[in-house]
């Protein structure tokens, strides 16, 4: 059985460390490279009228359709904050079917807006499908105890015990919270730490000190993992991607 390769990526809505420059296409290229299955994207510009106005090489397609093109996968969107000029979310690259789809709430406040992006898809290949979660925490500690609660009472509702699960993104985490939370409550495992003994740094970009993506597996195990350092990707985003090999227990 061929492994499953997934990525996480946080895209600080398509612009360079700093927002001076629209990195979408340098991005899309960078991505490429990966070669990965399925790619769990994060601060994903759907639209932004004042950026577009201001940047002459801005993409005229929402940036879920961008990447998806140029990377020949299939692409589901949830839409997380809305406003005059535009709206962002998360969004799923799949080079697989995605047969069901929801994108849950999780904001607990009104200055972020937050969502985990609920995709199932079925890997060529593979006897069962794979449900994965798309996320994107808050910044306070507090805030996000209580979006792990929300998650876990989600995860038990509706993602049966037996299916294979990957839950991934930006958990803003660095403190590794969640890590023993999410183990506890819903029996997923991060897989730098089963294989690394901890989580990948991945904030900030050019120098990276603290581990704010993660990649939370059940019922699947890592083959191998990576944090994509160094250039293009110090200069692409405010995040580094990570990747890794995944086959069903």
């Amino acid at each position: 059985m061929k492994p499953l390769s997934v990525a996480t990526y946080n895209i600080h809505k398509g612009m360079s460390p700093l927002n001076r420059k629209v990195t979408v296409p340098a991005m899309a290229r960078a991505l490429d490279t990966l070669s990965s299955d399925v790619v769990f994207l994060q601060e994903v510009q759907g639209r932004n009228t004042l950026r577009a106005l201001r940047h002459p090489n801005w993409p005229s397609l929402p940036q879920h359709h961008y990447l998806a093109r140029h990377l020949g996968s299939k692409v589901t969107y949830g839409l997380n904050a809305a406003y005059d000029h535009g709206h962002h979310g998360n969004a799923l690259l799949s080079r697989f079917p995605v047969t069901e789809w929801c994108n849950l709430d999780i904001s607990v406040n009104r200055l972020e807006s937050r969502g985990i992006l609920h995709c199932m898809l079925q890997p060529q290949g593979w006897a069962q499908p794979v449900v994965t979660l798309c996320a994107h925490l808050n910044l306070l500690a507090r805030d996000r105890r209580k979006q792990f609660e929300a998650l876990s009472r989600y995860i038990d509702s509706n993602v049966p015990p037996d299916a294979m699960l990957i839950l991934a993104g930006d958990f803003n985490d660095w403190r590794d919270e969640a890590s023993a939370i999410l183990r506890e409550r819903a029996g997923l495992n991060e897989v730098f730490r089963l294989l690394n003994g901890e989580c990948a740094r991945s904030f900030p970009a050019r120098m990276p000190m603290l581990a704010l993506d993660r990649i939370y597996v059940r019922g699947l195990r890592p083959v191998s993992v990576e944090v994509h350092r160094g250039l293009p990707w110090a200069k692409l985003s405010d995040h580094l991607p990570l990747s890794a090999q995944l086959l069903p227990l």
